[in-house]
């Protein structure tokens, strides 16, 4: 997203912050969750529509009252009052105000399992099907094909996690699957991983090793990090026996490979040159 739209979602988030407190009930959460995604869905289905709520030269009062002419009866006050706000903001483009309206929905997922205890459990979730999907392409490939009715995709899902994962997880992986404005599912789950830390204050650090993390490894691993980067780090761990030893830490776009497999890689190209 360009600035202005940047710009935008943080003061959309805010809006929704106040709409939706922390003592509000995971119910209402979700179903604000379910109610964004719908309003999302509908721009993605009606271009003009889009085009035209997301126009900023165009009244900002009367995009938000054209918009509730047309869902108003059908969404509750607070999915409303949300994405009103929205078509009233200043996006750079109709697009990003359809992927602000999904990231909302997100995050009121998000503030559904944290209502529940369960934030920490979530995105624990997330990253262990992250993990599953990158050793196995054909099945991310299936979750990605776009030629297939998304509904196949879901059922796709369905089949891998049902009865595996929390609710929250479910409805945010599915619709990763279903959404036509996330193209990869693993760049999905990315968004929604960085999307669970920041509600948190903090930034997630994947390790791969080649033998398990003990938790008083874990602990001081996530201090040195926390030192390094200047703010709090969660570590989420997965196993990968063809590292030969050491870890690999992933913090965003950033890659620190410490593993033997590299070290011997590294020399193997050096006696080459």
């Amino acid at each position: 997203m360009r600035s202005a739209s940047r710009q935008a979602l943080e003061a959309l988030r805010e809006v929704q912050a106040s709409e939706v407190g922390p003592r509000s009930a995971a119910a209402t959460f979700t179903t604000l969750s379910d109610e964004l995604y719908a309003i999302a869905a509908l721009l993605v289905a009606q271009p003009r529509l889009r085009r035209t709520l997301g126009d900023p030269a165009t009244d900002a009062d009367g995009r938000a009252s054209l918009l509730s002419a047309l869902v108003g009866k059908q969404v509750a006050a607070h999915a409303l009052a949300v994405a009103s706000a929205a078509v009233k903001m200043r996006w750079s483009s109709p697009w990003d105000l359809t992927d602000a309206l999904e990231s909302a929905g997100d995050d009121a997922l998000f503030g559904a399992a944290e209502r529940e205890h369960d934030l920490d459990r979530v995105e624990d979730e997330l990253f262990r099907f992250e993990r599953i999907l990158q050793d196995d392409g054909e099945l991310t490939g299936l979750l990605d094909e776009y030629t297939v009715d998304p509904q196949r995709r879901v059922e796709l899902l369905d089949e891998l996690i049902d009865g595996k994962v929390t609710e929250a997880t479910a409805k945010l992986l599915r619709h990763a699957v279903s959404s036509q404005r996330k193209r990869s599912i693993l760049l999905a789950i990315d968004d929604l991983l960085e999307q669970a830390a920041a509600r948190q204050d903090r930034s997630v650090a994947r390790v791969v090793s080649a033998a398990p993390i003990t938790e008083a490894q874990q602990t001081r691993l996530a201090a040195v990090l926390g030192e390094l980067y200047g703010r709090e780090i969660s570590i989420r761990t997965a196993l990968d026996p063809s590292l030969r030893g050491g870890l690999v830490v992933r913090i965003g776009d950033e890659v620190i490979d410490g593993s033997i497999a590299n070290r011997i890689n590294e020399a193997k190209t050096s006696l080459v040159g």
